[in-house]
């Protein structure tokens, strides 16, 4: 019977037995499960192991990559820009990259880079793999790709170079890094345990992986699936010191579950996290508004896209069709709802092929919904 340790506010006694029946089905390593709702911390659970030889315990200090789970994290920053003046939605991401203009590339808008829009989801032809752990040399290389389908006239998800997009996007703007925006103006002052550019002082915390051992279900295969996934090319390699020091927008934020909660607060309250205004209501109503949706050229299902995360229709994030979420590689998930005023996380280490709906995630999901 795995230990199941953290903090349950009465009434939400369900989600700590769905997440003890995970463990109890042989489905877990180690992982976090943390929800807020109002500003309150309701759960805030841990259980398992953070190492593969099962001798290091979960606990709150615990992090752990969450992948693409990263994603409406990075965008929050993006609207903090958006915020600041800095960035604007309706814009050319040209204006302040001027070299993302090649080959037709010129009148992509800031918010439709942050959709999934921009027509490079890969690279079709070879690279150095080892490209993708120098970020602005592999954003300069996204700047020189041809899209590979007309900008605007589709979404296609970019599993990684829709990071280094944005990264290189902010840095121009504002002369930070995204992940150092992150840290000083919002994790920092708010106590949140969450880094997109984890120092190596902090590695020790860190949760190893257990990896799939098959590949994402990704249906029909086409070439845009193929660049995104499918090349030897298409990715770094994951886990390593420096894949954890760098900044990948996309796919490296390491934190706690209850980090990711807190920071996905924000898409439930408005703009706000414990009571800090992050973002004002007009951005965040651009922030969340639908900006394409429909069948995804990448993802095997239809989505609908805001500027970075993903709105509900599918119901993978609960029950509101009014609710937003993401998911990362593996089985991790944010949520958030703002008619309930509720965020949520899932964090793990056991992978599964899961692209998004891991079972042990909607178990969790729903076992949440049901104490509300």
């Amino acid at each position: 019977m795995t230990e199941i340790r953290g903090h349950v506010a009465r009434g939400f006694e369900p989600v700590a037995e769905a997440f003890a029946a995970n463990f109890a089905d042989g489905l877990e390593l180690g992982a976090g499960f943390a929800a807020v709702r109002d500003g309150v911390v309701v759960v805030d659970i841990q259980g398992g192991y953070a190492d593969r030889a099962r001798e290091r315990p979960w606990g709150p200090e615990t992090i752990v990559p969450v992948y693409s789970t990263t994603k409406p994290i990075a965008a929050l920053v993006a609207a903090w820009c958006v915020d600041a003046g800095a960035l604007d939605y309706d814009a050319p991401v040209a204006d302040v990259w001027p070299e993302f203009a090649a080959h037709g590339k010129g009148g992509v808008t800031l918010a439709q880079m942050l959709s999934h829009q921009a027509g490079v989801p890969g690279f079709p032809d070879p690279i150095d793999p080892a490209l993708w752990l120098d970020p602005p040399a592999l954003a300069a290389a996204c700047a020189t790709l041809a899209p590979m389908w007309t900008p605007g006239s589709a979404s296609g998800y970019h599993p990684l170079t829709w990071g280094y997009l944005i990264g290189e996007t902010v840095a121009r703007a504002t002369g930070r890094t995204l992940g150092s925006i992150l840290r000083e103006e919002i994790c920092r002052p708010l106590a949140i345990d969450f880094q997109i550019g984890t120092p190596a002082a902090d590695h020790p915390r860190c949760a190893e992986i257990r990896r799939p051992n098959t590949l994402p279900q990704l249906g029909d295969i086409n070439a845009y699936k193929r660049a995104a996934f499918l090349t030897k090319w298409s990715s770094p390699d994951r886990g390593g010191a420096i894949w954890r020091e760098i900044e990948i927008p996309s796919a490296n934020g390491h934190g706690t579950a209850l980090g990711v909660a807190q920071l996905y607060a924000a898409y439930a309250t408005g703009g706000d996290i414990a009571g800090k205004k992050l973002i004002g209501a007009d951005v965040y109503r651009q922030l969340t508004q639908s900006r394409i949706s429909g069948a995804d050229l990448v993802l095997p299902s239809e989505v609908d896209w805001a500027a970075g995360i993903m709105r509900n229709g599918q119901r993978l994030y609960g029950p509101n069709p009014a609710a937003f979420g993401h998911s990362g590689w593996g089985g991790s998930m944010g949520l958030a709802d703002p008619d309930l005023r509720l965020s949520a996380s899932y964090v793990m280490n056991q992978q599964t092929h899961s692209l998004q709906g891991d079972p042990r995630a909607q178990r969790l999901i729903k076992a949440l919904y049901a104490c509300l």
